[in-house]
């Protein structure tokens, strides 16, 4: 993972802990891909896809996740379901970060990746 990539993940999670989300899993790998990370919110699991970028010269961040990114995600979370044979409220987040002066503005996507 790049630096910067690393780094949007280390701040993602900082800040979902921060709003009392408890982290499962990061880098959550299956067949179908990766999760970046698995998290409880309440009763919820909740699947964040982490977006991390120096400059929104090509958009925000959260723009990168689109339909297919979007597709795949989902299947991940079914996979993660059936694998841990669990029932529960899923949700899927984006937290999008982008870095000026070398601290992050931060975009917390909570509305299900507009479903």
């Amino acid at each position: 993972m790049s630096g910067i990539g690393q780094r949007g993940e280390d701040d993602a999670v900082e800040f979902l802990r921060k709003k009392g989300y408890r982290i499962v899993h990061r880098n959550y790998v299956t067949p179908l891909g990766e999760a970046d990370i698995v998290a409880r919110d309440r009763d919820a699991i909740v699947f964040v896809e982490v977006k991390a970028r120096k400059s929104d010269r090509f958009g925000q961040p959260f723009e990168a996740v689109g339909p297919r990114k979007q597709e795949r995600i989902r299947r991940i979370a079914l996979y993660f379901l059936k694998q841990n044979r669990l029932e529960a409220p899923v949700r899927f987040e984006v937290v999008s970060l982008l870095y000026r002066d070398g601290r992050p503005e931060i975009t917390h996507v909570t509305d299900d990746f507009g479903c």
